[in-house]
């Protein structure tokens, strides 16, 4: 009888998933060392990689009610991450942030990017209890605080590209578990109505700093933006894009924007940008269809979850997801402003690849246990 139940568990390994998502590390690490071929961005990716398939395997054989049970426990140490990086001496403090402790061999670790997974678990422990019925006013404030107190701890780094990726976990979760329609047209409605008076307090407080109002600057009104102060990011990706034209210049790497050093971060913020001038339209559109196909897997998973725990932890994964693609992507063509989000599973990062990874081992231990009552 064992035999058999192990052979049913790998049957119902979603291995298409596992295997999409290695094969986008396997063809970012590529563009990596196009774009870096001298640094070792590249070797610590194919180590992150293994790690974080190890870590992938240990999550799915596991039973995922049973962690959703102790979620308090991880968001708890999430938490405790996000407070200790913030102290002298432990976090270490880059371009002015502080995000990042160092770890012998792999080099930074990000909290921010692991406290998502226990944020994620923490909401659909409480959101998974609901049954039926719009939600109250009581549970979406529970919702709003288990959301806020990472946010905050994000903001004091200071990492604002970081913190806004969380919002859509909520936005996801808030969705699935039946909030009124009205309650959503009206946040949307007063949130767009309270852009301007909030960039402008912003503005006042400082809080948006002179770089964040110039890169925000270049994207209302790009012509009038400087190419060589703030706005270098942006206009150097936009070229570095349109190098590329149809096929790309992979013969021409020697030549490229990143190896001639004029695309900044070219190894994480705009790792697309390289691979628009490396494969060109249609090896950037083909990455757009494997991150659609990946994204379709996990809410076809989230679909047939056994309980709403399940269905809610696979649907705000793939709901963040497809935020930092989005986001990344607007990034890297000129429509949004530069704000260092990261490419998922694509960017140098060994963080970032190890906390999709361990999300991804939940959403197979979901599918592997959609039958179990």
């Amino acid at each position: 009888m064992a035999t058999i139940f192990e052979k049913r568990r790998l049957r119902d390994f979603d291995w298409f998933l596992a295997l999409l998502a290695t094969g986008i590390v396997l063809f970012g690490t590529w563009q990596i060392y196009n774009a870096q071929p001298t640094a070792n961005f590249w070797q610590k990716q194919l180590l992150g990689l293994g790690i974080s398939l190890v870590a992938m395997l240990a999550v799915a054989f596991t039973d995922y009610r049973k962690v959703v049970q102790y979620a308090p426990v991880f968001y708890a140490f999430g938490i405790f991450l996000l407070v200790i990086v913030l102290v002298p001496g432990i976090g270490l403090k880059i371009n002015g942030q502080r995000c990042w402790i160092g770890v012998p061999g792999l080099g930074q670790f990000q909290p921010s990017e692991f406290a998502k997974i226990p944020t994620i678990l923490m909401l659909a422990r409480y959101f998974g209890k609901h049954q039926r019925g719009a939600l109250r006013w009581k549970e979406i404030m529970v919702g709003i605080a288990i959301l806020a107190l990472p946010v905050v701890l994000i903001l004091l780094e200071p990492d604002a590209g970081s913190a806004l990726t969380y919002f859509p976990l909520l936005a996801v979760v808030l969705f699935l578990s039946s909030i009124r329609m009205w309650l959503v047209v009206a946040a949307l409605v007063l949130g767009l109505a309270s852009v301007p008076t909030a960039y402008t307090i912003g503005v006042k407080t400082g809080f948006i700093k002179s770089y964040q109002q110039e890169r925000i600057k270049v994207i209302l009104d790009p012509e009038s933006a400087d190419r060589r102060g703030y706005g270098y990011h942006t206009w150097q990706s936009i070229l570095t894009v349109g190098r590329g034209r149809l096929f790309g210049t992979l013969g021409e790497t020697e030549y490229s924007q990143s190896r001639l050093k004029f695309l900044p971060e070219p190894h994480s913020d705009f790792i697309f940008a390289v691979t628009a001038e490396t494969t060109g339209f249609v090896g950037s559109m083909a990455l757009l269809v494997a991150y659609a196909l990946l994204l379709s897997r996990l809410f076809f998973n989230a679909r047939r979850a056994p309980d709403r725990a399940g269905l809610l932890t696979i649907a705000a994964l793939a709901g963040g997801v497809a935020f930092q693609i989005f986001i990344n992507v607007g990034m890297v063509l000129g429509l949004l402003p530069v704000i260092g989000v990261p490419l998922p599973l694509m960017s140098a990062g060994v963080s970032s690849v190890l906390a999709t990874f361990i999300g991804i081992g939940f959403a197979i231990s979901v599918r592997m246990r959609r039958f179990v009552n």
